[in-house]
């Protein structure tokens, strides 16, 4: 398995040199400048990664080229969305990037609602809260039928919670779930997010499949041609959110996905804090099953709750098993006589050192390097135990 970072280009608080006294010799990035739709130039791209070549790094994936909202509304229909991504793939596989990320989520990316969340003794987390997002939804929002949607204990729960919220914290919540995260697209506004919401209003979980579907017949016979690989990353979180459908939660979906065009070049990122934050997901056995089609892999820990909520925890905290989930990634790997999948440590904690210091949420600098030196450690003991 190959070790790998994530940073967000010239302007990540964290520099190159720093990334590679971590041990990783991967970096996973994208080019940050441009919005969905839009054509990365080959210029661009190769400034880029002549910054990364100079350091000492290589980069090896891409994550992630912004899928519009049109393809996911309309599928190919979206002909000048389907085209520009597909320039963006040509012009990442001349400069050698030959693996691409992305995501087939509705309006948000990956979400959560809070994104300083204080754990004892581990320093601070992000947060998926599910009360939390039940009053943003029906109290701040003002979704139409929103209360309908969630189990009426849960809104109980939510209106008392929205009793003794200052108009503060309510602005809080409302940009931790709207403003927008480190990897995804631009944030919202608040009508912006309701017209959005009315925009995919009528697309059911099946429909979002067909449009997915249709996008792959479109976009994979250029990536074999190229080379190239594509992982899909899971929804995160692996559920609905304001009513509207997603369609890489479950093992389920993950073969729908593959079985939409089988070819090797489709396939998966593994991203285990996503498909961990559901407790029907065996992450193990969804490692075993579809090892020959994992392309590339986020190793995180949730812990979870059983409303829906979760957080961030240590790589050996939470609720999935990461040592068996390692295990079958590297088995994978010596069947097909390879080493080279990349991994990457995900959503490091803030630790209390780095209090005052500029990072990304999710992605300070010693809580993703403690993170990835616990699965160096692993790793290198399954080796060991395999020889």
């Amino acid at each position: 398995m190959k070790a790998a970072w994530r940073w967000f280009g010239p302007d990540d608080p964290i520099t190159l040199a720093q990334i590679r006294q971590t041990g990783a010799t991967s970096i996973v990035t994208a080019l940050h400048d441009f919005g969905p739709g839009e054509v990365w130039p080959a210029r661009d791209i190769n400034r880029i990664s002549e910054m990364i070549t100079d350091s000492g790094l290589t980069w090896d994936v891409c994550e992630s080229i912004w899928m519009p909202d049109a393809i996911k509304l309309k599928g190919t229909e979206a002909t000048g969305e389907v085209d520009a991504w597909i320039k963006t793939m040509c012009n990442l596989a001349k400069a050698g990037v030959k693996t691409i990320c992305y995501n087939f989520m509705p309006l948000l990316d990956w979400t959560r609602t809070d994104l300083n969340h204080h754990i004892e003794g581990r320093g601070h987390a992000l947060r998926f809260d599910m009360i939390d997002f039940i009053v943003f939804d029906v109290h701040v929002l003002k979704r139409p039928d929103a209360s309908a949607t969630y189990p009426a204990d849960l809104i109980a729960l939510a209106d008392i919670e929205f009793a003794t919220m200052s108009p503060a914290q309510q602005t809080t919540l409302t940009r931790n779930i709207i403003a927008g995260l480190p990897g995804s697209g631009s944030g919202f506004t608040l009508d912006q997010l309701r017209d959005g919401i009315a925009s995919f209003a009528k697309l059911s979980h099946a429909g979002l499949r067909e449009n997915l579907e249709s996008f792959l017949a479109a976009v994979m016979p250029i990536a074999e041609e190229l080379g190239v690989c594509l992982a899909i990353h899971p929804d995160d979180p692996p559920m609905p959110l304001f009513g509207l459908p997603r369609c890489v939660s479950t093992a389920d979906d993950l073969r729908f996905v593959l079985d939409s065009y089988p070819t090797s070049a489709n396939g998966l990122t593994f991203c285990t804090g996503s498909l961990g934050a559901r407790p029907d997901n065996d992450l193990s056995k969804m490692a075993r099953e579809f090892g020959d089609r994992i392309h590339f892999a986020h190793l995180r820990n949730v812990k979870r709750e059983s409303d829906g909520s979760f957080h961030e925890a240590a790589v050996f905290e939470g609720s999935t098993q990461m040592v068996d989930v390692v295990k079958e990634l590297m088995a994978k790997e010596l069947n097909n006589n390879t080493s080279d999948l990349p991994f990457r440590p995900d959503h490091g904690h803030l630790l209390d050192f780095e209090g005052d210091q500029k990072s990304n949420p999710g992605y300070s600098y010693l809580g993703r390097l403690k993170g990835l030196a616990e699965l160096n450690g692993v790793i290198t003991a399954l080796t060991s135990q395999s020889k």
